[in-house]
């Protein structure tokens, strides 16, 4: 039996209210907000600043009123940090005292090692003359010091350069009885018969000015064992045996003879 067109037309209704309803539903619900696009979300997103590289500068060099006073009194002193400063500030590196003694000097002389350290890592000179001809390599001999010769090896002293008697660093050594560092200078290409103006080597100084004793012994093997030449006398003729047996150092004249 067919519809009525009243009927018809409330089928039509239904119909088209239910694609309404299916339309809402696959799309947003009123009033509801959008769903962002992530895309957009994040092109759209202000940019962070770019950011600012820090460039290190380096600490103004300090002033001071005296540098080259400063840089002596505190190698003097044994002041490393403060001889850094003044070589920050400008000083001179051979600048002198009244008696002609530079900054590497006067730490030498006093066995400062890590004033010294810091003077040869800036170019000190290991070989400059004072007014007594010391040099920071040569006062070596004197102190025996045998950290204080491993930083002045490292500069490459002039190993020929003579003090006042006309002496290399090892024979003011022999005659202290310094055997490590002995040891440690024969090492290198050091002259071990270099004769001094008193006609003396450093086998001989270490018998005539020794003391015969246990450090003056071992003082005497070690030069032996460097290679010293025991014939060698001094101006009178006298060699380092007969100087020894003249003195009764009988643990000597074992060595030598």
């Amino acid at each position: 039996m067919g519809l009525t067109r009243s009927a018809r037309r409330s089928v039509v209704a239904i119909v088209a209210a239910a694609l309404l309803l299916t339309g809402c539903a696959a799309g947003s619900a009123p009033g509801a907000s959008p769903v962002p696009d992530a895309s957009r979300s994040a092109s759209a997103a202000p940019s962070a600043p770019p950011r600012e590289d820090v460039t290190m500068t380096e600490a103004p060099a300090p002033v001071l009123t005296d540098p080259e006073g400063t840089l002596l009194s505190a190698a003097a002193a044994g002041d490393a940090a403060t001889v850094s400063l003044a070589i920050r500030a400008g000083a001179e590196l051979e600048a002198r005292d009244g008696r002609g003694r530079t900054a590497l000097l006067l730490a030498s002389a006093a066995d400062h090692v890590e004033a010294a350290s810091v003077l040869v890592a800036a170019g000190a000179d290991p070989d400059a003359l004072d007014d007594r001809r010391d040099t920071p390599w040569l006062v070596t001999g004197v102190t025996g010091s045998v950290a204080m010769a491993e930083v002045l090896l490292a500069a490459e002293p002039d190993l020929t350069i003579v003090n006042r008697y006309g002496g290399i660093s090892i024979i003011p050594a022999g005659e202290r009885g310094h055997v490590e560092y002995l040891e440690r200078v024969l090492q290198t290409d050091i002259d071990v018969d270099h004769v001094n103006d008193l006609g003396w080597t450093a086998l001989l100084e270490a018998v005539i000015l020794g003391d015969g004793g246990p450090r003056h012994q071992e003082t005497v093997r070690v030069l032996l064992e460097g290679g010293a030449d025991r014939s060698i006398a001094d101006r009178n003729g006298v060699t380092a045996l007969e100087h020894a047996r003249a003195s009764g150092d009988d643990a000597i004249v074992a060595l030598l003879v």
